[in-house]
């Protein structure tokens, strides 16, 4: 039998190679980008287009290339980071894999020209699909420039499975952002399709570099971290709760000038939160670790976004504690309100004036438990001063019964008849409360149907014929709201409301094109809105949402339209999702009878009941079947 196991040749094995290392156009820009800056490069401009199809190309003032090293670096395997594996653990490099041009070149028209500060003249070398098919002398800007043109034009499955042009957009902008966030001190400018989406020169500090890219107004949401210990440094900024968005897109987390992706260590921020912020929002945050070189793995992953921590469980500990400091210093975590301290108001003397000594009446008869005979003489044990006290404090016509006692102590005697009696079949720790309206007169037609309850005040439970449905209250409200919603829509019939006075949303420059797509969706069902610099000016909304925070729900709106996952709804169905979202009752509300039976009647008659507009289950049936299995 012959022998079958051959040795690959290059260009395959290079764009096997670069199936883990170049996953989109954002791939290719993390790399020029790093290689960059590990060219000691203090200027760095990126130019896309077409969501990076067509063209990336990056021009630096680093340190550039000789002749020769500018063709070896297209080798695989080929790098001036590293000599040894023990230097594996002492990185002080982005790169070090020498993987990432290869796999550029292997998959895409690469055009390189690089030149040394000290040349006179640099080198110019075109590939083709890992075959180099020039190189030349010529006169060049000292640094380099890289031109990665029609990426995965010979892998036409890879390049029919990219995304939109303005999904590869955002994923580019992502990666442009960690870069500039954490080299703040260096020259970076972005520009796509010939527009100029960020021009950021080298500042002092972080501060100035997050509201350079943010906008000025984000300064006051910031909230510093600072804390050093034997395991970890760790600085930066977190911001005030009320920043929280629906998505985790400003959530960065830094190492040794590295940005990762922890879900460890962004639940230690959360846990920080706690009680602050609703479930599924996430606060902006800036996080930066210090720790030795040799306590990290960085070698985990191809894209170098995974990075294992030596002592990951105490750094988790130190993370949670120092932002919930941070945000204690600040006044920010909640404590309990009490009542102002009237002690520190103090007043104002007029010229003149002289301080008057408080005088305390004490009455060495009174008894705390001696009990009033009756309500019409229960000032009659009181001295005078006590009985002018109390009128004057505006308690003299108050007259507490026997119910008020009980309510004050929060109990009855009914409640601890029913609290002795379940004593002993308490077993499961988690309270449920279900509230029906058994003593609730119905309106006359619908007095033939049975009455619904609700669970937690969150699910309605209804009998049917075999057994009973709980209905998420509020995806059924959604799925009613949507439908209705897509019915004006289709009938032209979409009303809106103008706002007595315009508000104004302020948005950064990485949401501007997105808004620049969405405004004749959002105009459709029922927004007028006028795109002003860095702001959208809301004039009006649809007149379901007039009794809800519009800037909200369009932050939410974009938030949703710009993370969420694909699904089956077309654009504006999505955004008239997200509408109904904003406008459903949540759970928590305590419903009665008749909004109960609505909610039921009007799910049963939408175009699907079963499921939300998003896609989520609205309705569990269980039955006598199964109900008689769990009792057996």
């Amino acid at each position: 039998m012959s022998d079958i196991i051959k040795l690959l040749p290059d260009h395959i094995a290079n764009q096997i190679a670069a199936g883990e290392v170049v996953q989109r156009p954002a791939s290719v820009v993390k790399e020029l980008m790093e290689n960059s800056i590990d060219a000691g490069a203090t200027k760095i401009n990126l130019i896309v287009k077409d969501g990076g199809r067509t063209l990336i190309q990056l021009i630096d003032n680093g340190s550039g290339m000789s002749e020769t090293d500018a063709r070896m670096s297209f080798e695989r395997h080929a790098t001036s980071k590293i000599s040894s594996a023990d230097d594996l653990f002492r990185l002080q490099t982005k790169g070090f894999r020498g993987e990432a041009l290869a796999s550029i070149a292997a998959i895409a028209h690469v055009s390189l020209k690089t030149k040394l500060h000290d040349a006179e003249l640099g080198t110019e070398i075109l590939i083709e699909g890992s075959r180099i098919t020039s190189q030349n002398a010529v006169s060049t800007a000292n640094g380099t420039s890289i031109a990665v043109k029609n990426l995965f034009y010979n892998v036409p499955a890879r390049r029919n499975f990219l995304g939109k042009d303005t999904t590869e957009y955002q994923k580019i902008l992502e990666e442009f952002l960690r870069i500039a966030l954490v080299h703040y001190d260096l020259d970076f400018s972005f520009h796509h399709n010939g527009d100029e989406v960020y021009v950021l020169p080298a500042v002092k500090s972080l501060r100035l570099r997050i509201v350079g890219i943010y906008g000025p107004r984000f300064n006051e949401r910031l909230v510093p971290v600072s804390e050093e210990t034997d395991i970890v440094k760790i600085t930066g900024f977190v911001t005030k709760p009320d920043t929280e968005r629906a998505s985790n897109d400003r959530c960065f987390f830094f190492v040794n000038n590295r940005y990762f992706k922890d879900r460890y260590f962004n639940h230690a921020v959360m846990a920080a939160y706690d009680g602050m912020i609703p479930s599924g929002k996430y606060p902006p945050y800036f996080l930066y670790f210090e720790v030795p070189t040799q306590s990290i793995d960085v070698n985990v992953h191809p894209t170098k976004t995974e990075i294992k921590f030596e002592e990951s469980q105490f750094i988790y500990q130190i993370l949670r504690s120092s932002v919930k400091q941070a945000l204690g210093q600040h006044n920010i975590v909640s404590t309990l309100d009490f009542e102002q301290e009237t002690s520190f108001n103090i007043p104002m003397l007029k010229k003149g004036e002289t301080v008057k000594i408080p005088e305390i009446k004490v009455n060495p008869d009174f008894n705390p438990f001696h009990t009033t005979p009756n309500r019409e003489d229960k000032n009659t044990h009181l001295s005078d001063g006590q009985a002018s006290a109390i009128q004057s404090q505006g308690f003299a016509k108050l007259k507490p019964s026997k119910e008020d006692w009980e309510n004050f102590y929060g109990e009855s005697k009914n409640q601890h008849s029913e609290a002795d009696s379940e004593d002993e079949d308490s077993e499961t720790p988690q309270q449920v409360t279900i509230s029906s309206s058994l003593h609730e007169d119905l309106s006359a037609g619908q007095e033939g149907k049975k009455k619904p309850f609700q669970v937690n005040d969150k699910y309605i439970l209804t009998s049917v014929k075999n057994g009973f449905m709980l209905i998420d209250q509020y995806r059924a409200h959604c799925r009613i709201l949507f439908d209705e919603m897509m019915a004006k829509i289709t009938d032209g019939n979409v009303k809106s409301q103008q706002l007595l006075f315009p508000e104004e949303l302020i948005i950064d420059k990485t949401e501007k094109v997105f808004w620049q797509q969405l405004f004749s969706t959002l105009q459709a069902v029922g927004f007028d809105l006028q795109l002003e610099g860095d702001a959208v000016k809301i004039l009006a909304v649809p007149v379901e949402l007039k009794d809800k925070n519009p800037q909200r729900v369009l932050t939410d709106l974009m938030d949703e339209y710009r993370h969420s996952e694909q699904t089956t709804l077309d654009f504006q169905a999505r955004i008239v999702a997200g509408v109904a979202s904003a406008m459903a009752i949540k759970g928590g509300t305590r419903l009665n009878s008749e909004e109960m039976l609505y909610i039921v009647d009007a799910l049963f008659a939408s175009t699907s009941p079963q499921v939300s507009p998003k896609g989520k289950k609205i309705i569990e049936t269980i039955t006598i079947d199964e109900l008689t299995k769990r009792f057996n």
